[in-house]
């Protein structure tokens, strides 16, 4: 079968399409011909080498979500999830390819009335999204912004926040065309990526981070007293060895800085969330933003893509 993989950290040009043999699902997994795979921000800090120190090596199939039917099962799963179609969480790859391997603790039937490519948008992107608030300890009538808010998991926090009755949702992002979508979303601020805007909130009780990388402590001075940030991806890279020390010189603010990964959350809450938001999205409540389907084959233009900013929502691989 065909599956893409990282021969060389770096640039997009690192991904090669090779052949591999079809998996075998082993005890408690399940095997999934994909139909749609979800192209998302960890993927490309994987590929660029970012989390090279967490193990993952060259030769590393990237991809975490996948949609498809459920093909064949392992020892010690219900045979009747052969032929449902699905939503899965593969880790932290192993989703690039044809048919692909997940536990069957990690995967969701798809309702009726969702798409595939509809299914890996929303996914992992508004479960991360929902948690990352809840871990900031955001409620009704506080100020969000949201620093990346064109991708998948800002798009997502930007709905979430304006649904939870936020009394600002600010959004950072690079054009006036894409803040004018923000604003169809839910956005209320749209501020340039600075964060700065004629009209911009004059502090937030909550900033979730999407982006990180070098200019991630400036954005300690647009907190409020008692302000939090959740930093929840580095799409930029880390910040700088000291960005704590911004934070620390407003001491007398009392603000708090944390980071949130999906990983400390039980697979059982994971699940309820997001069959929720499934269920919002189906009343049209929520809305998942496919930015292009593109072939398995073009994964390296899907990667590029997303390095040249061009990305509003996420991209899907078809195989």
């Amino acid at each position: 079968m065909k599956a893409v993989v990282i021969q060389s950290f770096g640039s997009a040009d690192g991904l090669a399409v090779i052949d591999i043999p079809a998996p075998v699902p082993g005890p408690g997994q399940v095997t999934i011909a994909a139909e749609a795979i979800g192209v998302g921000g960890v993927d490309a800090m994987i590929r660029r080498g970012t989390l090279a120190g967490y193990g993952i090596e060259e030769g590393h199939i990237p991809g975490s979500e996948v949609a498809g039917a459920v093909t064949a099962v392992g020892e010690g799963v219900d045979a009747s999830w052969i032929g449902k179609h699905v939503w899965a969480f593969t880790g932290r790859g192993g989703g690039y390819v044809e048919q692909a391997l997940a536990p069957v603790e990690e995967i969701l039937p798809l309702p009726a009335d969702m798409s595939a490519a509809d299914a890996v948008t929303l996914g992992s992107s508004g479960m991360v999204a929902h948690f990352a608030l809840a871990h900031a300890h955001f409620v009704p009538g506080e100020a969000v912004l949201i620093r990346g808010a064109a991708g998948s998991i800002g798009i997502m926090a930007v709905q979430l926040a304006a649904r939870g009755g936020a009394r600002a949702v600010a959004v950072t992002t690079s054009s006036a065309e894409r803040g004018a979508r923000l604003r169809a979303l839910g956005a209320t601020h749209v501020l340039d990526r600075s964060g700065d805007g004629a009209d911009a909130p004059t502090g937030y009780d909550v900033i979730i981070d999407i982006i990180s990388g070098p200019d991630m402590p400036a954005f300690f001075d647009k907190l409020a007293p008692n302000g939090r940030m959740v930093a929840v991806g580095a799409v930029a890279g880390f910040p700088p060895a000291d960005f704590g020390a911004a934070m620390l010189a407003s001491f007398v603010k009392s603000l708090s800085f944390a980071t949130f990964s999906a990983d400390t959350v039980a697979p059982s809450a994971r699940r309820a969330v997001q069959l929720d938001q499934w269920a919002a999205a189906g009343s049209g409540d929520l809305r998942a933003v496919v930015h292009e389907s593109l072939p398995l084959e073009k994964a390296a233009l899907a990667h590029r893509k997303m390095d040249d900013g061009e990305v509003f929502g996420r991209i899907v691989l078809v195989p």
